[in-house]
């Protein structure tokens, strides 16, 4: 029903409709990395401005501040939540998925969103590469713990990590959390300079660097500040009870028998583990059995456990890792005889 302003003149008494009342409102970019979704010298938000002329759009950080009729104002915040959502998927916004979006179309990624496990930060699929890369998915789907062994660069850590994001984005676990024995499997940090993040940071880089292909920086950084995102050393899990989380500690054939054990048993609800090692590549001392190698002998045939273990077929680094895999493989078995901590076990 129209609202009304009374007016007085000297002839009459005239009522006139008020027909704009202007509303105010903020929508917070919660999901999506304001860069990525802005676009290049803000491109995006320009084409949005366009499509909704008749409002006022101020974007700053990652608020988006609106001035419009009601109804305007809802259907741009409509745009808005769709865009973010897509954006958030594919690490990518560009003009034409606009377009495709308000029309109500797919975009061209989501053609090759089924074959992705997620998208990297410049929007390109990051896929299983290999039958064995396919196999760790699969099982991901299916078990809540997943032993994956093989060789350097066969995609075992990095896979694992674009699975945990893809879980976190999909709202199925609330945070994902990353470990790795730090130094040896005995964490002797103590020799090394600066405070406790400064020692474990160089240990812990190669799990930094597979987020950093998946997550926009920011976004990294504010989900690691709120502890959505958590790496640390495997002392760093003793007396934890890990809920609602995907759990994966790299690494593993440094572990002990009584560490790996510790770990294991950390598991919560609604928690799937992943533990990645390379039993090839075993840094305790000759006499310690490893941990990785303990654990998938005892745990072996229980159910709701995977086994996955990576070959030379698998790697995916250049092509010389390959042949440099086979070259120290050939020479340890003509020279090396099996060593007590399992590592020719593999």
């Amino acid at each position: 029903m129209p609202l009304f302003f009374l007016f007085f003149t000297e002839k009459a008494l005239t009522l006139r409709p008020l027909t704009h009342i202007m509303t105010e409102k903020h929508i917070f970019l919660n999901q999506a990395d304001p860069v990525i979704f802005y676009g290049v010298a803000n491109a995006n938000m320009q084409m949005l401005k366009a499509l909704h002329p008749k409002l006022r759009i101020v974007a700053r950080s990652n608020v988006i501040k609106v001035m419009g009729e009601e109804e305007e104002l809802e259907t741009f915040e409509r745009h808005v939540a769709l865009l973010e959502a897509h954006c958030a998927r594919f690490n990518s916004l560009a003009e034409e998925d606009i377009i495709h979006i308000m029309r109500g179309e797919r975009t061209a990624r989501e053609g090759v969103a089924d074959t992705a496990i997620v998208f990297s930060v410049a929007g390109k699929p990051i896929c299983a590469r290999s039958e064995n890369q396919q196999r760790l998915v699969q099982a991901f789907d299916h078990d809540d713990m997943l032993f994956v062994v093989g060789p350097a660069g066969s995609g075992k850590t990095y896979t694992s990590i674009a699975l945990a994001v893809r879980a976190m984005k999909q709202k199925q676990v609330r945070r994902i959390i990353l470990s790795r024995p730090a130094v040896e499997a005995g964490e002797k940090l103590g020799f090394l300079p600066g405070d406790m993040r400064d020692k474990i940071d160089p240990y812990l880089q190669p799990l930094y660097d597979a987020l950093e292909d998946m997550i926009p920086h920011q976004k990294l950084q504010e989900m690691m500040e709120q502890n959505i995102i958590q790496i640390a050393p495997l002392a760093f899990m003793r007396g934890r009870t890990l809920n609602d989380a995907v759990v994966i500690l790299d690494e593993a054939q440094n572990t002990t028998p009584a560490q790996i054990k510790m770990f294991l048993t950390r598991m919560g609800m609604n928690t799937k583990m992943i533990i990645t090692g390379d039993l090839t590549q075993i840094d305790l001392p000759a006499s310690q059995r490893s941990g990785l190698r303990d654990a998938i002998d005892t745990l072996r045939g229980i159910e709701g456990i995977a086994h996955i273990e990576m070959t030379k077929k698998d790697i995916v680094r250049h092509r010389l890792v390959t042949r440099i895999v086979e070259a120290y493989a050939k020479k340890e078995t003509a020279t090396t005889p099996p060593p007590s901590n399992g590592a020719a076990e593999s």
